[in-house]
Order: structure tokens, then C-alpha cells, then sequence
């Protein structure tokens, strides 16, 4: 249930208000837009009765929500949810580029796609520190001392950083050097850890889960904004089907229809959903076009030697090149990318 206070609600009817839903036993997040203030009632609403709040003083509406996920739905927020990272604003109107490797690999590889990321116009830098992989023998990532060379690659080129955190007991150490942490597809839902990153102000990159169905995504993201964190960016990356010819299979469609859903920013990774280089420019171009407010990308100055996701990463001029293609089809829908 969210309750919507009218333009001219003073504070102290908005605490009359919330301290009604708080006596009913209720949590109540508070989002305020540009027109209206909305109280959000979380938790079992069957104790409130709606003709009472309905009557009290300041109080515009009472909307019972009708989807499964409260404070991500936008039926609890009607405004866009712009996440500030650092001063980058993701869903806005520009679209904005997160590119890197996929894992840190050594301090000069990093710091030299650093400068390649910036100059071509991404605002945000990825890579790995702790790697996930489906073979215990596979590169793992650095941990911490891959977390300190991103910091110092953010430090020379400006870029913000976003890497991904594993277990609730890594949210603090990872948030020391991240700007954004990244819940991997395999963690989606891995509820004791969005909690825990749900419980930081750090912005949340959430990825779909390999085989999660749009609900389940926007759920998952819903525990991290029931912990207080609304600062929570959804990317699609693929999920898996019978296809055999890509890695997964990207569902642009979710694009729209998780914005008619919720007011969270969505962020597109072609290179995971695809799993081959030729065709991360023509799905980023797909995916600007759907109206995706960012894009991850894997970038590596030598993929042949990349120790994770080399086929799938993008060369320095491949990647330069995608930039300037995305630029064109942001202008066209009457957006902006920011390249170089």
C-alpha cells in the first residue's frame, strides 16, 4: 500500500501519517518527487485501514499495489530513479558506458584499458577482483589487491568503479574501493547478500539470473530496497535457452517491459548475453534503440591473452568504433552518449 501525500502536505502531516502506519506494526519507506511525497507501507497492510488514512490531513490517495514487489514497482514510484554514482547519473538522458575486462588481471593491463575505456567516452570502469567461475581451476581474480588497482585506476583516469561482490562478508571490503557493487547472475538470488548490500548507500548493479524470470529479477531487487537502499540499477545479461550458436540468449524485450514495471534504471550487457565479439556492437546498438540507460561491456588490449572472457571482449578500436555507433543511435532517439 503506498500512501500519496498532496502538494500542499506540511511535515507535520507527514508524520502524523507515518506514525500511523508505524503503530499498525509497519516499515514505511518515504520517496519524494519533484510533485508528491509517497509513504510506502511495508509489511502485512491487512492492520491498516484504508478509510482512516484516506481521512487524514495532507493525504492525496491510498493505492493499494497490486505487484508482489512494493518499493521497485512504479506503482510505489511513478519518477524515474536516477542513480547517482559519484556524479554519474545513470538513467537519465544520457546513456552510460561501463566497460573494462572482465577480470583484473595485473596493475598495467589495467591502468592501460583504463585510459582506453576514458578516452573513448565511458564514464565507469569494470573488472573483476573476485571471479566467480564455473571451474574451480579457472582464474579466480586478485581479491583485495585487484580491488586496490581499480582504485588507483579511478584515481589517474577519473573513471567510477563497478566490480562485483561474492558474499555478505565482502560487502564492506568491496565498498571501500567500489563506486557500484555488482551482484553477479549466479548470486541474484543469493538473499543474504542483497540484504547485506541493501544495508549501504553503495549503488547496486543487479544482474538478471541466468534462468530468472523478470518477477523473480525485480524481487531480488526488492530486498535490497527493503534494507534502505534505493541507489539499485537492473542489468540484463542474457538467460539461457536451447540456443547453441551464443553464449546466452539477450532479452531485449525485458528492457521496455522492466520499465513499465518499475522506475529503476536498466543497463544492458551484450558481451555475457552474446559470449562472441562480432556481436557486442550490433546488440549494444539493439539495446540503446530498446531504450537501455547503460551499457557493460568487456574491453581487453589483447583478448588473445585475456585470462577470462577473451571471446567476448572487445579489442581498443572495436570498442572506439562501438562507442561512436551508439552515440548515433542515442541522438536519434533523442538521447546523448557521452564519447570522448
Amino acid at each position: 500500500m503506498i500512501i500519496v501525500m498532496g502538494n500542499t502536505s506540511t511535515e507535520e502531516d507527514l508524520e502524523r501519517v507515518v506514525g500511523a502506519v508505524k503503530s499498525a506494526g509497519l516499515d514505511v519507506h518515504i520517496s519524494e518527487g519533484v510533485e508528491h511525497t509517497i509513504v510506502g507501507c511495508v509489511g502485512d497492510v491487512s492492520h491498516l485501514d484504508r478509510n482512516e488514512l484516506q481521512v487524514l490531513s495532507g493525504v492525496q490517495r491510498v493505492v493499494r499495489v497490486m505487484q508482489p514487489f512494493k518499493l521497485v514497482s512504479r506503482e510505489f514510484q511513478e519518477e524515474d530513479t536516477v542513480v547517482d554514482v559519484d556524479g554519474v547519473r545513470v538513467g537519465g538522458s544520457r546513456v552510460v558506458v561501463m566497460a573494462g575486462p572482465c577480470a583484473v588481471e595485473d596493475r598495467e593491463m589495467l591502468l592501460e584499458t583504463a585510459e582506453i575505456v576514458r578516452d573513448a567516452g565511458g564514464e565507469i570502469l569494470r573488472g573483476g577482483a573476485f571471479k566467480p567461475r564455473t571451474s574451480p581451476y579457472s582464474f579466480q581474480g586478485l581479491g583485495e589487491e585487484g580491488l586496490k588497482i581499480l582504485r588507483e585506476a579511478s584515481e589517474r583516469t577519473g573513471l567510477k568503479v563497478v566490480t562485483e561482490v561474492l558474499s555478505p562478508e565482502d560487502v564492506e571490503l568491496v565498498a571501500g574501493y567500489a563506486d557500484v557493487l555488482q551482484i553477479g547472475a549466479r548470486n541474484m538470488q543469493n538473499y543474504s547478500l542483497l540484504r547485506q548490500v541493501g544495508r549501504t548507500q553503495r549503488p547496486v548493479l543487479l544482474k538478471r539470473g541466468l534462468m530468472s524470470s523478470v518477477e523473480e529479477w525485480l524481487m531480488a531487487a526488492e530486498y535490497v530496497a527493503s534494507e534502505g537502499n534505493p541507489n539499485i540499477m537492473l542489468c540484463e545479461r542474457g538467460i539461457r535457452t536451447f540456443s547453441q550458436y551464443t553464449r546466452n540468449t539477450l532479452d531485449l524485450s525485458a528492457v521496455p517491459l522492466v520499465q513499465e514495471l518499475s522506475h529503476l534504471p536498466v543497463v544492458v550487457d551484450p558481451s555475457h548475453a552474446t559470449g562472441r565479439w562480432r556481436l557486442v556492437a550490433p546488440m549494444a546498438r539493439a539495446a540503446v534503440a530498446a531504450g537501455a540507460d547503460g551499457l557493460i561491456m568487456e574491453v581487453h588490449p589483447r583478448p588473445a591473452e585475456a585470462k577470462s572472457d577473451g571471446p567476448q571482449s572487445l579489442k581498443p578500436d572495436t570498442f572506439r568504433q562501438t562507442m561512436r555507433e551508439i552515440a548515433e543511435v542515442a541522438r536519434s532517439i533523442g538521447r546523448g552518449v557521452n564519447n570522448g
